[in-house]
């Protein structure tokens, strides 16, 4: 796995990963996402559904927590979780938890870290964990850690001692990764941790660098858990101790407005649980991010109608955001639009917010298939333009478009 970067625009690192999977033939474009999975399939599509995206990141993340439960079979299958799961020709990223669920606190020890699956908690050893990581067979995977600092008011003492831990844990990691037959070929990425406390993260940061880790897994700044300048403050001084030539994921960042300002901060790598849980609530994603309107549009925002769209999209849904719509409201039940005018999905393309809408309140299956392969295509092409926006210079250009999208609702 190799890191080339070709510029660095506002602190954005535009570049492209190498030399992914065991034949190391696959890479991927940098700011960049993997793709989501629950239980290695993203939800709401199958294999052949999914593929009719374009531009499909080359890497899949599945998460140890949704697996634990299936170690047996997995290691009795032998041929790991692509094989399993019938995934086509993929790179695989194994991360601890899932982000877009929330685990209880308080069920860590000095020697174990708690995953949650379908029939509750499934307590870790290192031992375990690197066990569950040989039946994965990923290429990539996150070294276990302490994570549960990113809760407020978490103390400087419990801080201290989740990074601790975390290094603790990466060194088990390592030592058991050198004496695995099924993981001789994957790299091993560190975890740094520290909550919000700056002296924590620069000591976590630096140790875990001099460990012969592939990358860097930045845990803790969850959407929900820390304000967005206090994090971008917290990231950009991590980075800063991270060699330049090795990758950073950021976990729990999904947001268009928090992914740009992680980015900024030095962020490669992030996580696309987001259109999964916009889908969820019955949304769609329809923030811009052209940096050049079409006409239309331009017409729309120079007599300044659009913010009377921005302003139909909420519907009170705390947990809603600024770039989506909710296709569940009754004013779409006569709305013959696409989705989002100009998408190239197959839902904008074949489909209405009306008939959406009319799936949703029935509750057919159909409405998550429809949301989930717009959405994704959606933050898809966020992540294309995103770096398209860095190559050509123009993101600040490209930001203001999409923070536009986010002022309040």
């Amino acid at each position: 796995m190799k890191l080339e970067l070709s510029r660095v625009v506002q602190g954005c690192r535009l570049g492209i990963l190498t030399g992914l999977g065991k034949s190391g033939q696959h890479s991927l474009e940098l700011p960049g996402c993997l793709l989501y999975t629950r239980c290695a399939t993203v939800p709401h599509l199958t294999q052949d559904t999914l593929h009719t995206l374009r531009d499909l990141p080359s890497v899949t993340q599945v998460s140890v927590d949704s697996l634990a439960e299936h170690q047996e079979v997995l290691e009795e299958f032998k041929e790991g979780v692509r094989k399993f799961a019938g995934l086509h020709d993929t790179v695989l990223f194994s991360s601890l938890h899932d982000s877009a669920n929330t685990s209880p606190a308080g069920h860590v020890t000095n020697k174990t870290v708690s995953v949650w699956g379908s029939g509750g908690r499934i307590e870790l050893t290192a031992n375990r964990f690197m066990a569950i990581q040989a039946a994965i067979q990923p290429d990539c995977y996150q070294s276990m850690a302490d994570g549960e600092t990113w809760q407020a008011n978490t103390s400087r003492k419990r801080v201290r001692k989740a990074v601790d831990r975390t290094l603790a844990h990466l060194d088990e990691c390592l030592v058991l990764h050198q004496k695995s037959q099924e993981l001789k070929q994957a790299e091993i990425f560190g975890v740094v941790e520290g909550g919000d406390i700056m002296e924590e993260r620069l000591r976590s940061a630096r140790e875990t660098a001099k460990r012969p880790v592939g990358g860097f897994v930045l845990d803790g700044f969850h959407s929900a858990a820390m304000d967005q300048d206090v994090r971008a403050q917290l990231i950009r001084a991590t980075s800063a101790e991270l060699p330049p030539e090795k990758p950073r994921l950021v976990l729990g960042i999904g947001r268009p407005d928090e992914v740009i300002s992680c980015a900024e901060a030095g962020v490669d790598l992030f996580e696309s649980f987001f259109p999964f849980q916009v889908t969820e609530r019955g949304c769609a994603l329809s923030f811009d991010y052209t940096i050049d309107p079409d006409p239309e549009t331009a017409v729309l925002e120079l007599n300044g109608d659009m913010a009377a769209v921005k302003k139909l999209n909420g519907n009170g849904d705390l947990n809603m955001t600024p770039f989506e719509m909710n296709l569940k409201d009754k004013r779409y039940q006569d709305d013959f639009r696409p989705l989002v005018e100009g998408c190239g999905c197959y839902c904008c393309k074949k489909h209405m917010r009306a008939y959406v809408h009319h799936l949703l309140v029935t509750k057919e299956l159909l409405g998550g298939v429809l949301l989930m392969l717009h959405n994704m295509a959606h933050y898809l092409g966020f992540f294309k333009a995103l770096r398209e926006a860095i190559a050509s210079e123009r993101l600040q250009d490209f930001k203001n478009r999409v923070l536009q999208c986010g002022e309040g609702d």
